[in-house]
């Protein structure tokens, strides 16, 4: 596990500002740093040590050192690698799973990616060829941003790291900012800035002598399949899940896992202890606030399998670390559940190297209760004439509701019904509507991004998706937008702030291959959710733990902001500073505000808009300096 960062042109590339890019990335790898120059590329590294601690320093090269590379993540098949090019008659120099890449490279060139089994992102040069080739896994699991300028490409695990060039223009990327207003994260290939972008997942990008190209190497398959027999699909199930699991359990540092007492993260622990000897250690976090609070159930879990449990309660002061999740997040990022994301990992970090999560259940096995809603109204046809007029009354009944009332929810249902399912399920995940944005926009803005629509990233990941069924077609859409967009970034950036390494047993490509197949009716039936998922488990589980409802990681935001959280909200998005940037409209911020305060939760809209004041500040404003007392002192210096 790493932080990579390089520098390939067709000049001679700046070696120092590698090192400086490197060292932004300090926490992403603590232990080590490495770094190779040559007349055409810099390459560089910070290293996390958990597999061949001793002699695994990157970068690592081939036999005759033309062929160099640095990866950022775990190659949970690299012994099996090792073996196979061995005995193809490639020498190696460390027991570690980074130095495969040059030797596959040599094998099968831009092949290799197909015999990769783990989470990365890397890069390997090509020095005889002046050729780099960058990568990023399959879902999503690493990040890998780069800059393409003259004849020049930067890249590295983290926006902040190509800041280093003062030579980068900062300037926001409005297309950008409309689309994380929608989604709460910028989706790739689009970052907030508008020269940097972000590789997407499942694809490659190669650059030689100045020319780059970006091409997909890998999409779930999720044509359906028939099962005859629910048993053997169950206890293929559960091997297959054992086996995800086993594989990253490999570790020369010390071993844990999240446990959230939901089924999914349950379930992984429940395959960790059945495969260890010793006692799985597992971290919890909770709140106050009953309905947020799930450690009833995670200690359920944990007695049950003897781990040695460790818990921590997230209040309202937790917000002091924002200034903190803005620096390492890069990006605005307006999901809540980063907050707790952050302190569980902190509390891991102090006992453990590793963690192990649920990431990914929901979306493999069907586990949102929002794809029962979904399916509800796939039951409705509607003539097309009458649509336009329904969606008419629907905005009519949700604007004289309240969020949550009989009105606003009958409204919201007649406003959804009368869009195709692709529009109907991006409004569903929005945070701020068309309507809301354009709202909001200033006259300059509003004329900007005349006729860019967030909602047709949706439309083309629902066109490009192989289900056969409406909810195989959306969980497959979540997969390639909400699943990397939002939860995978989370889990990165979090874990590796805190200097530790996060593992998702369901995100392993075999796994979610298989998952993909399933009929609709093995993941959804008669509104139960991750249906095959629980009969395969439940063996494994407290009967309690199977069929308790779904609750969300999430943070009683709407409170917060009306009592801790309220001062900051009001003096962050209306002092000078914000409204100074002719963004937004001075007047519908403080509508949100004001509103909140009276009852309507405008919780998710007002969040993401301090996410974005927060990241201007610091990495566009020039506040550097003031970031860093900011980091150490908390969130009060943005309050002045």
């Amino acid at each position: 596990m790493c932080g990579i960062a390089g520098v390939v042109s067709t000049d001679t590339p700046d070696g120092g500002l590698v090192r400086r890019m490197c060292d932004a990335l300090i926490h992403r790898g603590p232990d080590g740093e490495g770094f190779h120059s040559d007349e055409h590329a810099a390459l560089g590294m910070r290293r996390l040590a958990i597999i061949d601690v001793a002699g695994g320093d990157q970068p690592v090269f081939n036999e005759d050192r033309t062929v160099a590379a640095v990866l950022n993540g775990e190659l949970y098949n690299f012994a099996s690698l090792r073996e196979s090019l061995r005995d193809k008659g490639h020498r190696f120099r460390s027991e570690g799973d980074t130095e495969c890449l040059v030797h596959l490279y040599e094998e099968y060139g831009d092949g290799l990616i197909d015999r990769l089994r783990g989470m990365f992102a890397f890069a390997i040069w090509d020095a005889p060829r002046r050729r780099l080739l960058l990568a990023r896994d399959r879902v999503g699991k690493k990040p890998l941003y780069w800059r393409s300028h003259g004849g020049s490409l930067v890249f590295g695990s983290e926006l902040k790291a190509l800041m280093q060039d003062p030579a980068m223009p900062r300037e926001v990327d409005p297309v950008a900012l409309h689309h994380y207003l929608t989604y709460q994260y910028v989706p790739a290939p689009w970052s907030i800035l508008r020269d940097v972008r972000k590789l997407p997942p499942g694809h490659l990008l190669v650059w030689q002598d100045g020319s780059h190209e970006v091409r997909p190497y890998w999409r779930l398959d999720c044509t359906p399949r028939r099962v005859t027999d629910e048993r053997e699909a169950a206890e293929e199930l559960r091997e297959k899940l054992l086996d995800a699991t086993r594989v990253r359990m490999v570790s020369e540092r010390p071993l844990g896992a999240f446990l959230s007492g939901g089924l999914d993260s349950s379930a992984v622990v429940a395959a960790m202890a059945r495969q260890t000897t010793g006692r799985v250690k597992t971290f919890s976090i909770g709140f106050d606030e009953q309905a947020f609070d799930e450690r009833r159930y995670a200690r359920r879990l944990a007695e049950w399998y003897g781990t040695d449990h460790h818990e921590l309660v997230v209040r309202p002061s937790a917000i002091d670390v924002l200034p903190a999740l803005a620096w390492h997040f890069d990006e605005p990022f307006a999901d809540s559940s980063a907050i707790p994301s952050y302190y569980v990992a902190k509390m891991s970090g102090e006992r453990v190297t590793v963690v192990l999560n649920g990431d990914g259940g929901d979306e493999c096995f069907g586990g949102y209760r929002r794809y029962v809603a979904m399916a509800r109204t796939q039951r409705i046809s509607l003539p097309a004439a009458l649509r336009p007029r329904l969606g008419r009354l629907g905005s009519q009944l949700v604007s004289r509701g309240t969020p949550q009332s009989s009105l606003w929810k009958a409204g919201r249902v007649l406003e959804l019904l009368s869009h195709p399912l692709s529009r109907r399920y991006a409004r569903m995940m929005s945070y701020f509507s068309p309507e809301q944005k354009f709202a909001l926009y200033s006259d300059a803005l509003r004329e900007r991004l005349a006729g860019v629509d967030s909602y047709e990233i949706m439309d083309a990941s629902f066109a490009a998706s192989r289900a056969g069924s409406g909810i195989g077609a959306i969980m497959d859409v979540d997969v390639n937008t909400y699943l990397p967009g939002d939860l995978l970034v989370k889990s990165d950036i979090t874990t590796m702030a805190n200097s530790i390494e996060g593992r998702s047993p369901f995100l392993d490509h075999h796994l979610m291959e298989w998952a993909a197949g399933l009929p609709a009716d093995l993941k959804i039936r008669s509104g139960v959710t991750k249906y095959l998922l629980k009969h395969a488990v439940a063996e494994w589980l407290p009967p309690e733990l199977v069929n308790r409802p779904k609750m969300g990681f999430g943070v009683p935001l709407a409170a917060w902001l009306r009592t801790e959280l309220r001062d900051l909200s009001w003096d962050l998005l209306t002092d000078h500073t914000a409204r100074s940037r002719g963004l937004f409209r001075p007047e519908t911020v403080t509508r949100l505000l004001r509103q909140h305060d009276e009852g309507t939760d405008h919780s998710p809209r007002i969040w993401a808009l301090i996410q974005f004041e927060l990241w201007h500040r610091i990495f566009v404003d020039g506040a550097h300096s003031q970031a860093t007392t900011a980091i150490a002192a908390g969130a009060d210096h943005w309050r002045s």
